[in-house]
């Protein structure tokens, strides 16, 4: 089984470190970015299987680069965990709107993300046979 290739945008170096080393511990590749307008690129370049969305990024927000990706049929099928310190109900419905297949809130519990990101990545899988 080829290892699935998860792309995580945020702004805080703990925050890419420590998620980044827990996927990685558990087999996925992990490739970072630390801002919206990188992240925005590495999804073009690297094609991910999934990506982990901060909300509150510099150079673009995560709620504009998640809405670019689900516009092109490129990359409309990739699911977007939006992962974020906001927490308001407006956040939540503005997220989905944008195309966010999930919402996880900081501070988070280390195996809710990763449940999230198996069951995300397994739905994907069915979808892509069946479609």
């Amino acid at each position: 089984m080829d290892k699935k290739k998860i792309l995580l945008v945020d702004d805080e170096e703990d925050v890419l470190r420590t998620v980044g080393f827990r996927l990685q511990s558990i087999g996925y590749n992990v490739v970072t970015a630390s801002d919206g307008m990188e992240g925005l690129n590495k999804a073009h370049e690297e094609k991910p299987d999934l990506i982990i969305l901060d909300l509150m990024l510099p150079k673009m927000h995560g709620y504009k680069v998640c809405a670019f990706l689900k516009k092109d049929t490129r990359y409309a099928k990739i699911p977007i965990i939006m992962f974020t310190a906001k927490a308001g109900d407006l956040d939540k419905k503005l997220g989905l709107e944008v195309g966010a297949d999930a919402y996880v809130m900081k501070p988070f519990e280390p195996p809710e993300l990763v449940k999230m990101v198996e069951d995300l990545l397994a739905k994907n899988n069915i979808d892509k046979k069946s479609g």
